[in-house]
């Protein structure tokens, strides 16, 4: 199972993936809510998959990724998107997100992602 970051600055959002993740083996290592914060807090606690949402206040979660992929190429983010941001997507992945989940959340897609990733 995996040690994960959460970074979102919903607290909703924050709270449904920490239930979901912990309710299927997963630890929570962390929750961040902004990009700066979260790419701060990866230096630190080194997780095994972050959860990056993209629309944050302070930085995005666009420049997190790049700071976090520059850091450690290895790292694997998933991004979490809400519908209409195609763009931003697919912008992630070329810079090296891993996988992409879609808002609102589905405890599913996220098992099974976090599946793929271990």
């Amino acid at each position: 199972m995996a040690n994960v970051l959460i970074v979102d600055d919903s607290r909703t959002s924050r709270r449904v993936l920490r239930d979901i993740l912990e309710r299927n083996g997963h630890t929570v290592l962390g929750e961040a809510v902004d990009g700066k914060e979260g790419y701060d807090m990866y230096q630190t606690l080194k997780p095994d998959v972050v959860t990056m949402d993209i629309t944050m206040p302070v930085m995005d979660g666009i420049d997190s990724l790049k700071l976090i992929m520059r850091f450690d190429p290895q790292a694997k983010v998933v991004m979490v998107t809400a519908a209409g941001q195609k763009q931003k997507m697919m912008e992630a992945l070329k810079i090296g997100a891993v996988e992409f989940i879609s808002k609102p959340l589905d405890e599913e897609a996220i098992v099974k992602t976090m599946k793929e990733l271990a």
